[in-house]
C-alpha cells in the first residue's frame, strides 16, 4: 500500500517565486563558472545568493541565511579583488 505525501512548503507565494528565481540564477552562475566567465559568474552568482539571503529572512531560518552571507562574501571579496587587479 503506497501513502501519499503532502506537500509542507507553499506554492506561489513570493518566498515560493523568490526561491525559485534565485535557483535558476545560480544554475546559470554555474554555468557560466564551469565555461570560465569570470568575473560574471560572480556578479550573476551574487544575485541568486542575495535571493537566497531574502527567503532565509522570510522563513526565518537563521541556516540559510548564515550560509548565503558566508557566500555573499566571499563572491564579493572575489568582485572586489577582480576590481583591484585589473591590470
Amino acid at each position: 500500500m503506497e501513502q501519499k505525501q503532502n506537500k509542507v512548503t507553499p506554492e506561489y507565494t513570493l518566498d515560493w517565486y523568490i526561491k525559485w528565481a534565485s535557483s535558476i540564477i545560480l544554475i546559470f552562475g554555474m554555468i557560466l563558472t564551469s565555461n570560465n566567465a569570470f568575473p560574471y559568474n560572480l556578479y550573476v552568482s551574487c544575485i541568486g545568493i542575495t535571493g537566497w539571503i531574502l527567503v532565509g529572512m522570510l522563513w526565518r531560518d537563521r541556516s540559510i541565511m548564515i550560509l548565503n552571507t558566508v557566500a555573499l562574501a566571499i563572491y564579493l571579496n572575489g568582485i572586489v579583488d577582480t576590481f583591484f587587479n585589473q591590470g
